[in-house]
């Protein structure tokens, strides 16, 4: 039986603009926990490095989808290659401005404008998309992504603290930054793979985020993003209330490699089942597998339960962006595909924030009825969905034409 994901790599330029692709988002995990390990040891005030940080992440959620817009009516290169060029200059002045003890404003100012970060997750499915359109293969490709996700954030975020308290503070940004600039050029270099312009998208004026499948697949994960940062908190504040706490980054592995064990298993079958039916039973399993979380009371129990949570995530990613593929119009794909990763990082930032209050006001293992909400909520929300789901391509709706002049 041939394997499925050395078949995608037999495509021309596949391997090359993958590889570069993984390089290139490794700052999507590494910016944000850098920042404040940078901060919080050279300047020892946690609340600004979270602050400098969240004004970093929440100002890049905001920004990105415009800029995968832009991408979508005027190509990768033309709008990713200033963008990231804008970003990696003012990470470096923000890691000038921490290390010589600039005002505090010159901080936020530069955390704003390395918001300006490209989706490259987006960008590399759009190159998978342009090749493997309405093919088997797709499939698999958007699986064979989700699993690369899934390493960035566990091999990014420890790299970056790793290095910031081995070497010197700013260690982990530096290599973020470099990581950024180095990746992205030899991604946007390989213009082979470069998906064309769509006819269409030089009049699209509107956004995806207007198309009710963007809106559905964006609030379902959401949601799935709140499970992550509640997953994440609660398991800390459960291994230090049963005193192991140093047990909390195993646990959190674990969930992780649940995850992405499944991520490949389902990336190497040939499923036939309907799209918006396979998200709503990867959901329910989501949902399903939060329960087990309540009863944890050991750390061998939490590690249990954190492991069997994390085993729809991959298959909901995977077909998430197999929805947005087929529902979205051409002219708008990285724009909805980066509307959908917005949403993963907004409800991570939620998730968290409510983990937290709910951990502080009702002890550590209360924290998990956030989990167990969330997901029962994005159930719900594709469960509702599940006839705008389905169906064929979009047309791009009409009031999101620019009108010809007369």
């Amino acid at each position: 039986m041939p394997n499925p994901y050395s078949e995608i790599f037999r495509a021309p330029g596949t391997k090359g603009f993958a590889a570069a692709g993984f390089v290139a988002r490794l700052p999507i995990a590494m910016a944000p926990i850098g920042i404040v390990a940078m901060l919080s040891q050279t300047h020892g005030e946690y609340w600004l490095a979270g602050a400098v940080s969240a004004t970093y992440a929440l100002t890049n959620a905001f920004l990105a989808p415009q800029i995968s817009r832009l991408i979508d009516r005027l190509g990768q290169t033309t709008v990713a290659a200033p963008a990231a060029t804008i970003s990696a200059s003012a990470f470096l002045v923000l890691i000038v401005a921490t290390n010589q003890h600039w005002p505090v404003w010159t901080l936020f100012a530069s955390a704003l404008l390395a918001a300006t970060m490209p989706s490259i997750p987006a960008m590399v499915r759009a190159r998978w998309t342009g090749i493997f359109r309405d093919q088997p293969g797709l499939y698999t490709a958007f699986a064979f992504e989700s699993v690369a996700d899934e390493l960035v954030y566990i091999a990014g975020a420890s790299l970056s603290v790793g290095l910031s308290v081995a070497l010197f503070p700013e260690a982990g940004m530096l290599a973020s930054t470099l990581f950024l600039a180095v990746g992205t050029a030899a991604f946007l270099l390989q213009r082979s793979t470069e998906p064309r312009l769509e006819p269409s998208a030089e009049r699209a004026t509107g956004s995806a985020i207007r198309l009710r499948p963007v809106q559905i697949i964006t609030l379902a994960l959401i949601f799935v993003g709140v499970i992550f940062a509640t997953a994440e908190v609660s398991t800390v504040a459960m291994t230090k209330e049963l005193g192991q706490p140093g047990a909390a980054s195993l646990v959190i592995g674990v969930y992780a490699l649940g995850s992405f064990i499944v991520g490949i298993i389902v990336g190497g079958l040939n499923l036939t089942m309907p799209l918006p039916r396979r998200m709503l039973i990867s959901v329910a399993a989501i949902a399903l597998t939060t329960l087990p979380l309540l009863l944890a009371d050991t750390v061998l129990m939490l590690a249990i339960t954190v492991f069997i949570s994390g085993l729809a995530i991959s298959p909901t990613f995977i077909t998430a962006f197999g929805l947005i593929e087929r529902r979205v119009p051409e002219a708008m794909l990285t724009e909805g595909i980066t509307w959908v990763m917005t949403g993963i990082g907004i409800g991570m930032a939620l998730g968290a924030f409510a983990a937290g209050w709910v951990v502080d006001t009702f002890g550590a293992h209360s924290g998990f009825f956030v989990s167990v909400a969330a997901a029962f909520a994005s159930l719900l929300t594709v469960l509702a969905g599940q006839k705008s789901l389905a169906g064929g391509r979009q047309e791009i709706p009409r009031n999101t034409l620019a009108q010809p002049a007369e």
